[in-house]
């Protein structure tokens, strides 16, 4: 009875998110660090919880600043962060856990902009390949 209880309180807060910015319920996730023998180092696994495992294909809203993949132009895929382009965790300043890709639906091409922008779409999560980023935002549109 306690487990159908959590499962109906994941359910709702899942729920809810769409409705507002989802950063902080993303951030819900932890990590440990591993050797990778392929590539020779250690890497960083996340673990996340269950709340935002629950996310997984489901319909978000996030907003966040566009991090261009191919220079400063209009672009249908591209890196969305959490936090201003200085301070992105390829700076070292975030976790990974503060950027996904984005995939524009049919191909929209969104202008770069140093403004934030807000975009709805469906996250998808990547737990296991340390050479993606764990997540993706498909079929995307822009809020605002």
């Amino acid at each position: 009875m306690q487990r159908i209880f959590i499962v109906v309180v994941l359910i709702l807060y899942v729920g809810l998110l769409g409705a507002q910015d989802s950063w902080s319920t993303l951030s819900m996730v932890t990590f440990k660090t591993e050797f990778d023998t392929s590539y020779g180092m250690e890497v960083k696994i996340p673990s996340l919880s269950p709340v935002v495992k629950a996310m997984e294909g489901k319909m978000i809203e996030v907003k966040g600043y566009i991090i261009p993949l191919t220079g400063k132009k209009e672009q249908s895929h591209f890196m969305l962060s959490k936090l201003p382009q200085n301070m992105c965790f390829f700076c070292g300043k975030a976790g990974p856990e503060t950027a996904m890709q984005v995939f524009m639906k049919d191909g929209i091409k969104v202008p770069y902009s140093d403004d934030k922008i807000k975009l709805s779409g469906i996250l998808r999560i990547n737990e296991n390949s340390v050479d993606n980023l764990m997540y993706t935002l498909e079929q995307a549109v822009i809020i605002e």
